[in-house]
């Protein structure tokens, strides 16, 4: 069993919590990472969440996201989650929003509360989701997805929603 990495508001790390359990209506501040991955042609890779996902279940977001263990490394972390859920080895991994933090209430009433710093990574080569994780993948253009975001913010992850003009901003995307 997966455990996360439960957070003071100061982003110090307070304690553990199994993973299964953390997310709720009441979700503490822990731990968790945003990764997006792009191809040798600036393309992005958006992926729609699986289903059976307890938050935004079927929702078009990012690459992909996740926890790191505890005491784990954040880029391993980062390598063993896009290697779980897409199959990618991923390249030239680095943070670019090492502070971003947000709170956001999915339909169902379940709270995501994170520290969430945002990476970007190259890879070469097609995705093969688990099906557990991602229900579809998609390669777009930077600039449509910005656009698509900023039209129809309701379509994607909030969490996308609020990073993708923070990257514009910083010249990542």
């Amino acid at each position: 069993m997966d455990h996360v990495t439960l957070l003071a508001e100061d982003g110090t790390a307070i304690g553990t919590r199994p993973k299964s359990e953390v997310h709720t209506t009441d979700t503490p501040l822990h731990l968790a990472f945003s990764c997006y991955v792009f191809d040798a042609g600036g393309r992005v890779l958006v992926t729609r969440r699986a289903l059976t996902k307890r938050t935004w279940p079927g929702v078009w977001t990012n690459s992909f996201c996740g926890h790191p263990r505890p005491d784990e490394q954040m880029s391993a972390a980062v390598r063993r989650h896009g290697m779980h859920e897409l199959g990618l080895e991923l390249t030239e991994l680095r943070v670019v929003l090492p502070d971003y933090r947000y709170r956001a209430v999915d339909a169902s009433g379940i709270v995501e509360n994170e520290i969430c710093p945002v990476h970007v990574a190259l890879v070469d080569g097609d995705p093969t989701g688990d099906p557990d994780e991602v229900a579809e993948w998609a390669w777009v253009e930077v600039d449509d997805l910005v656009e698509a975001v900023a039209r129809a913010p309701f379509a994607f992850s909030p969490w996308m929603a609020e990073q993708l003009p923070r990257l514009r901003a910083i010249g990542e995307v």
